[in-house]
């Protein structure tokens, strides 16, 4: 027996050491674990605080049904709305593309007509007002030439392009071309007092400028 309590008190040491050692490894294994928890809890924090998006408070899923439905509303209106508004705008512009379209489409082809046409009024202008010596042959070519002249004028007027004859008018840098200048004391300065060329406008629009003479204070000679 006696050797039994002396087995035993040396066995005792050895136990304590043993536990001890269980203890310290259970310790440092709370710790680690402790720690994995602390920095997978920051790189969430800093997930979240790096991207907004990302917080729970700013999903979709943590919304009630009703609010959720309200918001995809809203938005499925706002997107309907600028759709409209779009579709409005398109049109409008469309119908105002049209209308110009229409009404100066045929500015280039009116331009080169109207060499044509001021050729055939020279051609008129230089026509005799004394028609009583010519025959039957030149009578009909002349007045057939007037009457070409007169309805191509009527054509022109019916598409909007009508004649700019400024004759007696004041000076119009938007719609005339000084030519010279003519010195008189008839009218004050900057008159059109003489037109080498009548211009032409389509609607609103110039296409061609009147070539015109211009009137300037004449000099006193003592």
């Amino acid at each position: 027996m006696a050797d039994e309590k002396i087995n035993d008190a040396e066995d005792a040491p050895v136990n304590e050491g043993m536990a001890k050692d269980n203890t310290a490894n259970d310790d440092a294994t709370k710790a680690n674990h402790d720690g994995a928890e602390s920095s997978a809890s920051s790189a969430a924090e800093d997930a979240v605080s790096s991207n907004p998006a990302n917080a729970p408070e700013n999903t979709m899923d943590n919304l009630d049904p009703i609010t959720a439905l309200e918001a995809e509303r809203d938005t499925l209106k706002d997107q309907a709305l600028r759709a409209m508004a779009e579709a409005e705008n398109t049109r409008r512009r469309t119908e105002r593309e049209l209308s110009q379209a229409r009404k100066y489409g045929h500015a280039g082809f009116a331009r080169d007509l109207l060499a044509v046409v001021d050729n055939l009024k020279r051609a008129v202008d230089a026509l005799p007002e004394d028609r009583s010596s010519l025959d039957d042959t030149m009578t009909n070519l002349v007045v057939g030439v007037e009457m070409i002249h007169q309805e191509i004028t009527s054509v022109l007027d019916r598409h909007g392009i009508t004649k700019i004859d400024p004759m007696g008018e004041k000076f119009d840098y938007d719609k005339h071309q000084a030519m010279f200048e003519i010195p008189t004391d008839e009218v004050e300065p900057g008159m059109v007092v003489q037109v080498a060329q009548t211009g032409w406008m389509l609607h609103d629009r110039l296409l061609t400028p009147a070539m015109v003479g211009v009137s300037k204070v004449k000099e006193n000679k003592d």
